[in-house]
């Protein structure tokens, strides 16, 4: 089986548990929550910088997922960006709350980037996720930093055209164009 066909079984695998979670399946939760959890940590501590916040945020996450899962639609996305997005929300909905600054790039000296590293390599894990990395690593430079800053590090519009010192419209427009690149490298992939 092709790396491309074992990330389509795993996408409408984890697409068919959604489904049952929407339908109230307690076995179909415990599933998701075992083939997602490790990714949306990384997430929601890459965001937080706290690894207790991570995990209560995270909690929150799966709560959502539960009350939510009805809203998921696998033509409109696939259900590990539908999971990202959440678990990216809620981190950043955690920080705004709690006044945490989000440094844009991690420093290996700062306090807790162990504790990040360690959940960077569990989310490392896994053939869709190298597939993913080769795919951002073929983009211009601007475009996969922009992209790794807003999805990854949780900077706003705003805050990407103060870090990367550029005019707001010009990192939306890296965002687009990159976002649109990595979705067709990932379907021919």
């Amino acid at each position: 089986m092709s790396n491309a066909d074992l990330a389509t079984a795993r996408r409408s695998e984890l697409s068919g548990l959604l489904e049952r979670v929407a339908g109230g399946d307690r076995k179909a939760l415990a599933a998701v929550y075992d083939r997602t959890s490790a990714k949306l940590f990384g997430v929601c501590l890459r965001i937080t910088r706290d690894r207790e916040a991570a995990e209560d945020v995270l909690q929150d996450v799966y709560l959502k997922v539960w009350n939510r899962a009805g809203r998921f639609d696998r033509t409109f996305a696939s259900p590990i960006t539908w999971l990202c997005a959440i678990a990216r929300n809620a981190a950043i909905d955690w920080v705004r709350r709690h006044g945490t600054l989000v440094l844009p790039v991690a420093d290996p000296e700062t306090p807790g980037s162990a504790e990040i590293d360690e959940a960077m390599e569990a989310m490392a894990e896994g053939e869709e996720r190298a597939l993913i990395f080769d795919c951002l690593e073929a983009l211009p430079a601007n475009q996969q930093r922009a992209i790794r800053l807003a999805f990854f590090d949780g900077s706003s519009h705003s805050e990407l055209a103060s870090i990367m010192q550029v005019p707001l419209g010009t990192t939306k427009s890296w965002i687009r164009r990159g976002l649109q690149q990595l979705r067709g490298c990932l379907e021919s992939g």
